[in-house]
């Protein structure tokens, strides 16, 4: 496992404390947990590309539901 460190203001890190005290987590934990969130969202693109081609070929799609 790596080590990252980071910059961030006083009223960025209050607010962390607090959210992890609200969770009943470390803030590492939390920071942890919001990272993988975000890497484990589906890329925009490919997104934005699916509904694209969903919503050109609804009407197809409903004459061959």
């Amino acid at each position: 496992m790596n080590t990252i460190t980071i910059n961030i203001t006083d009223e960025h890190l209050l607010k962390l404390q607090q959210k992890a005290t609200r969770l009943s987590i470390s803030i590492e934990e939390l920071v942890l947990m919001s990272v993988e969130e975000l890497l484990n969202q589906p890329e925009t693109s490919f997104k934005d590309a699916m509904d694209d081609v969903l919503n050109k070929n609804a009407e197809l799609y409903k004459r061959l539901a």
